[in-house]
């Protein structure tokens, strides 16, 4: 299992334009293939928004998003469970 974690601040008069790009154009666009196990959806109060998705294989990049929406380009790291 990879979870990856994506993250993009918003321009704050652009934020709910793009909450809502991710959630109805991003996310449906890698929640359909066979690799892809489950995605959550976060926000916060300094117009950030974070996708954290779990994988089985390889994750796939969620799509650019329209420059106009965002104050600073995308971010994303990947993790795996650790055994403790």
């Amino acid at each position: 299992m990879i979870a990856r974690m994506w993250e993009v601040r918003a321009r704050p008069e652009r934020f709910n334009e793009l909450l809502s790009w991710v959630c109805d154009t991003a996310l449906p666009g890698v929640e359909v293939l066979p690799q892809h196990v489950a995605s959550e959806v976060f926000s916060s109060t300094d117009h950030r928004i974070v996708v954290v998705s779990r994988w089985r294989m390889q994750p796939v990049e969620l799509a650019a998003p329209p420059a106009g929406l965002v104050a600073r380009e995308p971010r994303s790291w990947d993790f795996t469970p650790v055994d403790r």
